[in-house]
């Protein structure tokens, strides 16, 4: 956890197929979301705060570099929960990116939530 702000690190990311069901789990958890340092890959953020009054710090889209951008941020210490809604059933061409995103997350013991049912799970556990 940041220890300068005392808030919760997230990161919102979901794939073109999975963005309104990525809004709407964050209109849901927005009352916990607006007190967590939010951060997003750039269209996934850009739909957030086009829809939902939250202040959302956006990286590249994520086959821009958008998933290697959060995984940097992983391994410097700099996130504490990524909520990654993914279609695992669905081509992409930066799979390599995703893959390595959910293996920096899985190295460096960040929780990682890959459908709504984990992600209302884990946000749960914030009062």
């Amino acid at each position: 956890m940041n220890a300068a702000s005392k808030k919760v690190r997230v990161a919102l990311i979901a794939h073109d197929n999975l963005k309104t069901a990525m809004v709407g789990w964050a209109r849901t958890n927005l009352s916990k979301l607006k007190r967590m340092e939010v951060s997003a890959t750039g269209t996934t953020g850009a739909r957030i705060e086009s829809e939902l009054p939250l202040k959302v710090k956006k990286f590249k889209s994520g086959p821009l570099g958008g998933d290697q951008q959060i995984g940097a941020r992983i391994a410097e210490g700099k996130m504490d929960l990524v909520i990654f809604f993914w279609d695992p059933l669905a081509p992409h061409p930066h799979d390599v990116d995703v893959k390595a995103l959910l293996r920096i997350a899985a190295v460096y013991d960040v929780p990682m939530a890959c459908n709504p049912s984990t992600a209302d799970r884990i946000m749960r556990s914030f009062a």
